[in-house]
C-alpha cells in the first residue's frame, strides 16, 4: 500500500488534531446576521469586538446590517430578513408585545437623550412649553426621555404638540426654526449647537437616573434563542471581552473607533458621546442581572410604551428578558 507525501501530512495532521482535541474544528463558526444602529451607544461593542476579534475567538462572525431606527431594526428581525438586533429604549417595546427576547444590555443611556429649545421663539424653561411644538422621533430613547422630563415638570402628553420625524428631519425642523424645542439623542447635540449658537439644553437623561434609566441592548427571536443559545452565549463572551476592554482603555479604544468606524466624527465628538452613556464592566454588570436592576429598568420604559402605544396585554420585562444567558456565561 502506497501513499503520496501530501496524503501522509493531510493523514498526519487529521490524527494531531485529534490528540490535541481539535477545538477549532470542533465547533464551527456561527454565521449571525446583526442589525444595529449606527451610533456609539449602540455598536461601540459590537466594532470593538470585531475588529480586536473577541466575536471570532468565541467562533461568531457578523454580517453588520445598518439601520435608522429601532423600528425598523425589530420588523427586520421578525420578518426574518436578520437574526438579532442591538438597539436604545425600544428594546423595551417590541418584546413587551410577544416580539423578540432580550439577553443582553451594552449600557445606560445616561445622558444621551437631550432636550433642546430656543430661547429666541419664545421658550426659556418648561413652563414655556406648555403650547408648543416639540420635534422628536416618537417611540424611542428621545421620547422616553422627553415625556418623563414632561411628567417631572408638571406637564402632560396633552399639554405640547409633538411633531413626529426622523431624527434627522427633527433636528432640521429645530434649526430652521419651524419648531421651539427638539427632544433628541447624540450626536445630534453637536448639529444643534453649530448651527444655533444661542440653543439652550434644557435638561438631560441624567437628571433622572436611576429612577428612570434607560437601558439598550441586545434581542432577538424566540424561535433563534431557542435554536442558538450556545451561539447568543459566545456572542456574550466576546462582547463581554470588547465591553471590559472599551473600559479599561477609554483612549485607545475611541481612537480605534473613530479612526475604523467614526472617520466622520471627531474624535472629541466622539468622546462626548462617550461620556453621555453609563458603562460597566461585565462584572459589575453581573449583580444587576441577578437581582432585578435590569429587569426593573426595562419595565420601566415598558410601562411607557404600554401607555403611549396602547400595548393590550404587555408581556413583562420579566418574561421578555432572559438574564440567565448572561449569568451562566460571565461569572463573578
Amino acid at each position: 500500500m502506497s501513499i503520496d507525501r501530501r496524503g501522509f501530512i493531510k493523514v498526519g495532521a487529521a490524527a494531531g488534531a485529534l490528540a490535541l482535541g481539535a477545538p477549532a474544528l470542533a465547533q464551527s463558526r456561527a454565521k449571525v446576521k446583526l442589525g444595529y444602529l449606527h451610533t456609539l451607544a449602540v455598536d461601540g461593542q459590537i466594532w470593538t469586538g470585531i475588529d480586536r476579534g473577541t466575536f471570532a475567538k468565541h467562533n461568531v462572525e457578523f454580517e453588520p446590517v445598518q439601520f435608522t431606527t429601532g423600528l425598523e431594526l425589530f420588523q427586520a428581525m421578525i420578518g426574518g430578513s436578520i437574526d438579532m438586533l442591538a438597539t436604545g429604549a425600544v428594546i423595551s417595546n417590541f418584546p413587551a408585545r410577544g416580539q423578540g427576547k432580550m439577553f443582553l444590555v451594552n449600557n445606560v443611556e445616561f445622558a444621551t437623550a437631550q432636550l433642546w429649545v430656543r430661547e429666541d421663539m419664545g421658550v426659556k424653561s418648561f413652563a414655556d412649553l406648555k403650547g408648543k411644538k416639540i420635534s422628536t422621533t416618537t417611540g424611542t430613547t428621545a421620547h422616553v426621555f422627553l415625556d418623563t422630563a414632561l411628567r417631572a415638570n408638571g406637564i402632560g402628553p396633552g399639554d405640547v404638540e409633538l411633531v413626529n420625524q426622523r431624527m434627522s428631519e427633527a433636528v432640521t425642523s429645530f434649526i430652521s426654526g419651524a419648531v421651539p424645542a427638539v427632544a433628541l439623542w447624540v450626536p445630534f447635540n453637536i448639529t444643534v449647537r453649530q448651527k444655533v449658537p444661542g440653543a439652550k439644553m434644557l435638561v438631560d437623561a441624567s437628571k433622572y437616573y436611576p429612577q428612570a434609566a434607560i437601558v439598550g441592548g441586545w434581542a432577538t427571536s424566540d424561535a433563534y434563542l431557542a435554536k442558538n443559545r450556545a451561539v447568543c452565549q459566545n456572542i456574550i463572551r466576546g462582547w463581554s471581552e470588547a465591553n471590559d476592554w472599551i473600559i479599561a482603555n477609554p483612549d485607545a479604544a475611541l481612537e480605534a473607533l473613530q479612526k475604523k468606524r467614526y472617520d466622520q466624527v471627531p474624535l472629541a465628538d466622539l468622546r462626548e458621546q462617550f461620556a453621555a452613556q453609563k458603562v460597566f464592566t461585565s462584572a459589575q454588570w453581573r449583580p444587576m442581572y441577578a437581582d432585578g436592576t435590569v429587569t426593573k429598568w426595562l419595565q420601566q420604559v415598558t410601562d411607557f410604551f404600554v401607555r403611549f402605544g396602547k400595548i393590550e396585554n404587555p408581556v413583562p420585562a420579566s418574561k421578555y428578558f432572559d438574564p440567565s444567558l448572561f449569568l451562566e456565561t460571565v461569572k463573578g
